[in-house]
């Protein structure tokens, strides 16, 4: 008996952590594809068999991913409140004064505001979620909202920040930031780290001149 005879067939389906990373592959895209759509036309005039199309598949395939509508718009704002949320952890990791992180945090928040889970966060209105994700969406907004403000506070004690609300400062600050994702335009003639850049540096050293400016 040859060699060859013995060797174990060589099977066409593919193992199971092939058949996993081709799901998260797949379902990323049908994320991408949709956050698109949600950005330029808005959830409800996105359809999925539009969505769909755009990946050369039909409207039942995408259901092999997501339930419905719903589960892809609160899955998108979800992926760009995370992407604020690790931001936050890795700058109190990093550690500093409050204003090194601040500045961190928020250069890393507006960079986010300009990609398109960010811009989907702002542009998503609560109505729009339903009750269980509208929930677990202003949970995680509120988890960011009190992550600025405990740096801000950090930053007011150390004395690297003027002394002030940390609640007002953090709507402030947060406000600012999250419309960028309103105005942002990627073709336009700045890219994203230098909106970054100028956004952070106006709201954290103001607008008035100092002497030796």
């Amino acid at each position: 008996m040859s060699a060859l005879s013995l060797a174990e067939p060589a099977s066409p389906w593919p193992a199971k952590h092939e058949r996993k990373r081709d799901r998260a592959v797949k379902r990323e895209a049908v994320l991408h594809a949709a956050v698109q759509s949600f950005n330029r036309k808005g959830f409800h005039a996105t359809s999925l068999d539009e969505v769909a199309a755009s990946l050369n598949v039909t409207k039942p395939t995408i259901y092999h991913y997501f339930a419905n509508k719903d589960e892809i718009l609160f899955e998108c704002v979800r992926l760009g409140l995370d992407g604020i949320r690790v931001a936050a952890e890795t700058v109190e990791r990093n550690g500093g004064s409050g204003f090194d992180r601040l500045k961190a945090l928020m250069r890393r928040y507006a960079i986010i505001m300009t990609q398109d889970f960010g811009i989907c966060v702002t542009r998503t209105a609560d109505h729009e979620l339903s009750p269980q994700a509208k929930a677990q969406f202003r949970a995680l907004k509120r988890e960011i909202d009190h992550t600025v403000r405990r740096v801000v506070a950090d930053g007011m004690r150390d004395g690297s920040l003027a002394a002030g609300d940390p609640k007002i400062v953090t709507f402030t600050l947060t406000g600012a930031l999250n419309w960028i994702a309103r105005w942002y335009d990627p073709a336009g003639s700045l890219s994203a780290e230098e909106v970054a850049d100028g956004c952070v540096a106006t709201l954290l050293l103001g607008l008035t001149p100092r002497s030796g400016a």
